[in-house]
């Protein structure tokens, strides 16, 4: 069981979660039940996964949230591009919260074929 708290790939799943939110503001009030909804639970999960999986006795459990987290980012991964595509963001907000959630998938991956729960 870790301290999810010290946990980098945390840290930076909450970073996600707040960009995604402040984002999301922007957008036209019509997205609010739907693109607006959907990017804001799936960069919400990110976190929210890696933190309940550090709380597990297990590290195959752990190993399971992790995936969870992952699936998430590469669904708010792809929720990015449909906003960018859509002209709902800029590129420059596009590109940043992309680069953001791509080092966060890296960084979930390395743990996952490491099978490490220690703190990065």
């Amino acid at each position: 069981m870790q301290n999810f708290r010290k946990l980098l790939v945390w840290k930076q799943g909450i970073e996600i979660a707040i960009k995604t939110y402040q984002l999301t503001e922007t957008l036209p009030s019509k997205e609010k039940f739907g693109l607006t909804s959907q990017m804001t639970r799936a960069a919400v999960s990110i976190p929210s996964n890696i933190a309940e999986g550090s709380g597990r006795k297990s590290a195959k459990e752990f190993h399971h949230y992790l995936q969870i987290a992952l699936g998430s980012a590469f669904e708010l991964e792809t929720q990015v591009i449909v906003a960018g595509r859509l002209n709902l963001i800029s590129q420059e907000q596009k590109d940043q919260l992309q680069q953001l959630i791509v080092d966060e998938q890296k960084m979930i991956n390395g743990l996952v074929r490491r099978g490490k729960i220690a703190a990065l």
